[in-house]
């Protein structure tokens, strides 16, 4: 799969691995997207896009690195969910991490914050309320 690829609309699609980090507690990390990015301070969950013949895990576990500083130890593709912004058609990889090494920090300037049900931050971005509604629908 690649950025060549065209949705129903002839649209380019741009593939993101992104991570759904989850502590033991339940709680869940949100990065506020930085200044100069679409979407600037809304929050997400963090990722990023797929390089050519790049895997959803390994770009997951680069984008993770580059983003927070952290190294992936488990990771599972859990739901997959296409949006289509103003910028970009985007095909997200909803990936579960469960374990890590090293503390999450923001190298790229970032804000990120741990949260619980329901998210305390806002702007959330638009593909990131589905996956609360998933994380809900786990709890019950």
């Amino acid at each position: 799969m690649s950025d060549a690829q065209k949705n129903a609309a002839g649209r380019s699609v741009t593939e993101v691995a992104v991570g759904v980090l989850i502590q033991p507690d339940g709680r869940y990390l949100l990065a506020q997207r930085p200044a100069g990015k679409p979407y600037e301070g809304y929050w997400e969950f963090p990722g990023g896009k797929l390089e050519a013949g790049e895997s959803v895990e390994a770009a997951l576990a680069r984008e993770l690195h580059e983003e927070l500083g952290i190294d992936v130890q488990a990771s599972q593709l859990w739901h997959t969910l296409e949006h289509d912004y103003p910028h970009a058609y985007v095909r997200l990889f909803f990936c579960k991490v469960t374990q890590w090494s090293g503390e999450p920090h923001g190298r790229e300037g970032q804000a990120f914050v741990w949260q619980t049900l329901p998210a305390d931050v806002a702007p959330l971005l638009p593909a990131t309320i589905p996956v609360l509604e998933w994380l809900a629908a786990e709890k019950n």
